[in-house]
Formats: C-alpha cells, structure tokens, sequence
C-alpha cells in the first residue's frame, strides 16, 4: 500500500510518500494563485524521487489553506442568509463580549452576508415543538424573495438558521426544497446538518460560514480532483479541522469543517511523533513559512475542543485545539512608531518571499536573519531547490538596523529573539494559562523553521528535551497520511434530573453513532463520545471522553474531576446537566508506524562560523540524513532534509532508532 500526503504551507507545499518499507519526502513553493497547481507539482516531485508512478498511489490525503485564507483575506462567496423572522440581525449582534478589552474602538469582524441578503421566515420552532408551522406556501415565498432580491445576480449560497432547528429541522429542510426549485445552482447550508447544536448566535454564525466558503472551496476541490484524475491519482480524501479525513463531496459541500484542516495535519503529525518516541505528554510546535501553530499532546492524542475560532468568527464544531500566531520563516521585521523592532504578523509569503530567496523581495524576514547569523547554509540549497542569497539578506536586514540604530548583526539576533518570545506566548498560552504546567512536557518542533528555534523556546518555557521527529519538514504532510477517516454527529440534548439516565444517554449514543457511520460509509466503524456537561445554571460547559454506555455517575465522576483541574473545585451538592453529545466514528489509517531509517556511514562534520549572544563561535554543522545513534553535541547545526536544528551550547542529544533527534539539556 502507497500512501501520499500533501500539504499546503503558506510558503511551500509539502508531500510525504509512504509504503513498501520507504518514507520520500519532497517540497515544493506553494502557488498561491491556485493552490492546486503547488499540489500537483509536489506530488510530482515526490514520485520521481521515489521512482513510482501515480497509479501505484492507494491513498490521497490532502491538507489545505484556501477556506482559511478565504477569512483571513474577507473573500467569500454572494450569500443570502434565512433566519426565523425577528432575527435577521442574528449574526451582526454577536454576544456582548467586545473585540478588545481595552479598546473601545476594535469591532468584531463584519457579517460575511449584508443586510439586504438576510431574510425571515414566517416560522417559530420552540424545543417542544412548532408554534407557527412553516407552510410550503411561504417557504416557496421566502426562496423566491431570496432568488430575487438582486435582479441579475443571484446569491451562490445560502445559509438557513432557524430556531431551534437543531432539534426540530423541518422547517429547515422546507426551506431547503424551496431553495432548490427557486435557486437550483445555489449551495444551501442548513444549520441543523453543519453544526447541529443550540446557541444560535455560534450556529448561525457557524452555518454563515459554510455557505459563504463552500462555493470557494467546493471550485478548489473540484479543480484538483481533476487535475489528479488527469494524472492518474485517486480522489484526494480532505483533512478536516477535528483531524480526521473525509470524502472530497463532503468537505466540498461543508467548507467549515475543513477551515482548520492545514493546522490539524501537523497535529496529528506530531502525535504521531511524540508516540513512536514513547512521549505521552509532549508540546507541539510547528513554525512555517508565514504562522507558527502550537497544540497539547497529552496520552498520545491531540487535545480537542467542542469549538474553535478563525479570523474573529466562531466555528462551533469539534477541532483539535491549535492556537495559531503570526510568526514564521517569512514574518518580516518592522520599526513601530514608538520605535520598537517588531516581527510580524504580515508575511513575505512564498511570493515574493524572504530577501534571500531572490525573488524580489526587500523587507527583512526571520528567515534573512537566521542566515545572516549563520543559522542556515549560504553555500547550499534549502529544501524545494531554493539557493539562499546572503548579500541580499544582509541588505534587507541592513536597512532595519539602520532605523534602529543598531548593527546589522544585533538586529538580525533582535528579529530572532522577539519572534521566538511570540511563539513562546503561544505556547504559554495552550499550557500556563490553562493550569498546565508546560515543563513536564517534551517540546516537539517541526515545520521548515521549527527545529531551529527549539531549543531557544524551550529554555524559556524551562523544557529540558525537545525532538525534531524525521521528516520535521514535512511533518504536516506525514500527519495526513496517518490520520484516520473520522465523521462526527452531535446534537444538543439538554438532559438534567430525571432525563439523564444510562438509557438516555444510550439512545443518544447510538442514534448519533448511525448518523456518523452513515455518512462515513463504513457500518462497522469504531466509534467513541465526548460529553459536554455543566452544574445547573452555568453558562458553558467542560467536555469530558466517556464509554458509549456512560452512566450519569460515570460522567459525574469525569466532569467534576475536569472541573477541579479547571477551576480548582468541585461541588457534589449540585446538579449536573449534560448539554451536547458528540460521536465520531473513526477508520483507522493503514500506516501504522514508519520504516526504520537506513544506517549509512556517519556523514563528516562540517564547520562554520555563526553568532549567537552577540559573540562569534563555531558551529558544527551535520548535513542529509542522520543515521540512529548518531550523539551531537552543542552547539552545532543539523540541516535535515526539510528542515534545520540549531543545537547551542550545553545541549546534546543523539539520533533515535525512528530517525529522530532527542535532545536533552545538559546532555554532554
């Protein structure tokens, strides 16, 4: 069996190929313009270094950027929104919560539909039941308001978020047959099908999303469904924000399940990593080209949250908790007004990219500094074949330095040091502020840039190992060819006192696990449950994993426990309510552990000189494929295939039997 995995990086595109007892790897510049065009070109050089064709390919999982990048650039497609009538303003209101605690002038991003697009239903669905039933008559009024409501240029999608649907959805699929006769080519996104859930602002919110993307991603999917049907690939399988895969009709049908879907490759990427070096608790760091993305591995999966956020927008779904922050390879450094050096957020991107790349970009990048430090090789390639200009660097950075008043070597070292303390708030983020105390954890870095900013963070973090798995490069595109095919269902329940009982529960529990096999098409699918419970008259819940057949005692036993690592109390005279019940059903992936590295002749040291801490010392530099069992001690520099690992002084480690480097602090 032959798996591929690309993935799509703001700067590169990568592509991992697995089977027959060999891991190839290759990298490729992303093509922002169409992101497709990047794919097909990474596949292509992965399978002419691995000597195959595209027929021998079994699996095709692909993980992408364009429904986030859609978001983050305010590009949507033209949608209508239907609500219950009254609450047109649903998505504009929001909640209460301001954008900026402390600046009154910050706005909450503006709804992706206008308001001449948002339409009311003459319907009213409480959680009993209809108290005004939506007719077929006026549904078919509402979709012909809808269809004509721009003479000439009708709506691409539509988004339909009644009240209440999420338990009573008829008046939803009313509205959705209405739709089909009255718009045909429109996509409709009902809300009970994409989210599934109560609270209607995040629902709605939510389902607005799907639409407006669904039509973009939906082109995307289609477009390189084509192109690798042309090549002889099989259908790509899509990588979904909860880290599962599914079918390419499905994520082009359900944009919002796929807003994360770049992030959680690398996720499940590192997971797969910290396992296969027996880590159970491991900090996972994955700086790029243009982010850094940071998660929690604890007992060797990815910590998961019932939802997350993107640009400003709540996505109420289950998606592997990764916190995103703007520092990567490509991040630029900048003077503020106060005259502080700043790195980031804006990105050099892979077009025109970092001043070394040579492809006509000026501004300094952290990329430039690290070479202009002696980081990254000047007399070889990195990986994709791009040659590193050192002159143009050092210009780029040379007229920061001069708005500083700095030299350019201080300035270069400053570039370094402010992006490495963002990603170090990153990762306080996901661990401190959450009562997790990050150094008991390992810190597994990857992506092109991770490795080389390690060992920095991890002092600061007072971590005392960190491993650059094999393939750190490209460790995305591994993660996506050891995903499993997951589907989820879950719905709002609201079940308290004599409601919650082991029956209830049950029948929720196998309702919702047919749903999600259903849509996997795989009936015998492994399925598992994640409980969302609160104490009576709390406004949020804590989600907590259990046995398909929990009891009530079981799952208060689980939630008080989450709720004293949380808050720091339990209190056993209240009521529990449990809220949401989530099901996945998930197929295991056929690669289950990696080829064991060949072991070649030790490669020959080489030397160069680097600074670090405003003094010049000698780097010993290990180039190519390390074999197991290779010791390396500080400070030294290993380029990997994709990627670089900066080892300082009083660090060591040795080459793991996986293929990994394991460094330790102290380590002679």
């Amino acid at each position: 069996m032959l798996l591929l995995g690309v993935d799509v990086g703001g700067t590169f595109t990568d592509a991992v190929l697995l089977g027959d007892g060999a891991l190839v790897t290759a990298k490729e510049p992303t093509t922002p313009a169409d992101q497709s065009l990047g794919v097909m070109d990474a596949v292509t050089a992965v399978l002419e270094k691995a000597g195959r064709e595209p027929r021998d390919v079994t699996v095709f999982a692909h993980g992408m950027t364009v429904g986030t990048n859609a978001l983050l650039e305010g590009r949507s497609a033209r949608t209508a929104l239907i609500v219950t009538d009254g609450f047109s303003d649903l998505v504009a209101l929001g909640r209460q919560a301001r954008a900026d605690l402390y600046r009154l002038c910050a706005a909450h991003p503006a709804p992706l539909v206008p308001s001449e697009l948002r339409f009311g239903a003459p319907e009213r669905m409480t959680p009993d039941g209809p108290l005004v039933t939506l007719t077929p008559q006026a549904a078919d009024e509402v979709a012909r308001q809808v269809a004509s409501a721009t003479k000439g240029r009708p709506p691409e999608a539509v988004a339909v978020v009644l009240l209440h649907a999420y338990r009573h959805p008829e008046h939803e699929l009313e509205l959705r047959r209405a739709l089909a006769e009255a718009l045909p080519d429109a996509h409709v996104s009902l809300s009970h099908e994409v989210v599934g859930t109560f609270r209607e602002y995040e629902r709605a919110a939510t389902t607005e999303i799907d639409a407006a993307l669904s039509p973009l991603v939906g082109r995307y999917l289609r477009r390189l469904a084509q192109r690798a049907a042309q090549a002889g690939l099989p259908e790509p399988a899509i990588m979904q924000s909860n880290g599962g895969l599914i079918d390419l009709d499905a994520a082009a049908g359900h944009a919002a399940w796929t807003v994360l879907s770049g992030p959680a490759g690398g996720a499940e990427g590192a997971a797969f990593a910290a396992a296969a070096e027996g880590v159970e608790r491991a900090l996972c760091f994955d700086m790029g080209g243009t982010s850094c993305d940071v998660c929690v591995v604890r007992d060797g999966a990815v910590e998961e949250a019932g939802a997350g956020e993107i640009a400003g927008r709540p996505i109420a779904l289950p998606t592997l908790d990764v916190h995103t922050v703007g520092a990567g390879g490509g991040s630029i450094g900048w003077r503020d007004a106060g005259g502080a050096l700043r790195v980031g957020p804006r990105s050099a991107g892979a077009v025109p990219g970092p001043a070394c790349y040579g492809r006509g970009g000026e501004e300094p990048t952290v990329t430039d500094a690290n070479l202009l430090l002696g980081y990254l090789p000047a007399d070889s390639p990195l990986a994709g074949g791009v040659a590193l200009d050192l002159a143009a660097a050092e210009r780029a950075v040379g007229r920061l330095a001069g708005e500083l008043g700095l030299e350019p070597l201080a300035c270069a070292e400053g570039i370094v040091r402010v992006a490495n303390a963002e990603m170090t708030r990153a990762l306080r983020v996901v661990t401190v502020e959450r009562g997790i105390d990050p150094r008991d954890h390992a810190l597994v870095a990857f992506g092109g840039a991770g490795p080389l900013h390690a060992v920095a963070i991890a002092e600061e973090l007072g971590i005392d190992r960190v491993i650059a798995p094999r393939a750190s490069g490209v460790l995305a595109a591994l993660g996506l060819v050891v995903s499993p095919r997951r589907r989820d269902a879950q719905r709002s329940v609201l079940r308290t006192g004599d409601s919650l009982t082991a029956e209830a529960v049950a029948r929720d529990v196998r309702k919702l696990g047919a749903t999600a096999r259903t849509a996997l098409g795989e009936p015998d699918a492994t399925i598992a449950a994640t409980y969302e419970l609160r104490y009576r008259g709390q406004a949020f819940e804590l989600a907590v994993d259990g046995s398909i057949e929990a009891t009530p005692e079981q799952l208060r036993a689980a939630f008080e426990q989450a709720h004293e690592e949380r808050y720091g109390y339990r209190d056993g005279s209240q009521e529990i309510e449990l809220v949401t019940v989530r099901v996945r059903a998930v197929v295991d992936s056929a690669a289950a552990t990696l080829p064991t590295p060949t072991s070649d002749a030790p490669p020959t040291p080489v030397r160069r000189g680097a600074w670090i801490g405003g003094e010049q010392i000698e780097l010993v530099v290990w180039r190519g494929a390390l074999g197991p069992e290779l010791e390396i001690a500080g400070p030294a520099v290993c380029e990997l295939p994709e990627s670089t690992l900066l080892v300082p002084a009083g660090w060591g480690g040795v080459v793991t039997a996986s293929g990994a480097v394991e460094l330790r602090r102290g380590r002679p």
